[in-house]
């Protein structure tokens, strides 16, 4: 009687193969999804600051936004509902939440920071009306002026 098929040790062998390719695979994956979000979020920061300047341009009397629902709201919109509402009650976008500080008439900042620490985001980012982008670990707070202003500028 001639039997055709795996024998047990084959499927083995197999499956041990898979695993060991996965072992490999999937750390770089997380890897690259990572840096794809600190990207995007550097990104979408260089997006929020043209939006204010462009906001503050068409202004009669030149002042920056006061919330970035008002850049969403506007006629027409400089930016998306969908990052208005990026926010840290809101859904993140692309791993991250954006936070806008008003804080005179000629200045403002606006921080990103990872919606999951160490996952989907090691730095925290943060742009003023000098549209230079700086960053800090993750768990640090980047919301106003003086905390800007001692980040480090990301290349």
């Amino acid at each position: 009687m001639n039997r055709r098929g795996f024998t047990l040790v084959e499927i083995m062998i197999v499956v041990a193969i898979i695993a060991l390719l996965a072992a490999i695979a999937i750390p770089n994956l997380l890897r690259a999804r990572h840096n794809a979000n600190e990207a995007a979020a550097q990104a979408t920061l260089k997006t929020i600051s043209a939006a204010c300047e462009s906001f503050r341009a068409a202004q009669t009397t030149p002042t920056y936004p006061a919330t970035l629902l008002v850049l969403s709201t506007a006629d027409p919109e400089y930016i998306d509902d969908v990052l208005a509402a990026a926010t840290a009650v809101g859904t993140a976008r692309q791993g991250y939440y954006y936070t806008y500080t008003f804080v005179t008439l000629n200045e403002y900042v606006c921080s990103a920071r990872p919606a999951n620490p160490n996952v989907s985001g090691t730095r925290a980012f943060a742009i003023n009306e000098s549209g230079v982008i700086r960053a800090v670990a993750a768990d640090a707070a980047c919301g106003d002026e003086a905390t800007y202003d001692g980040m480090t500028v990301v290349q």
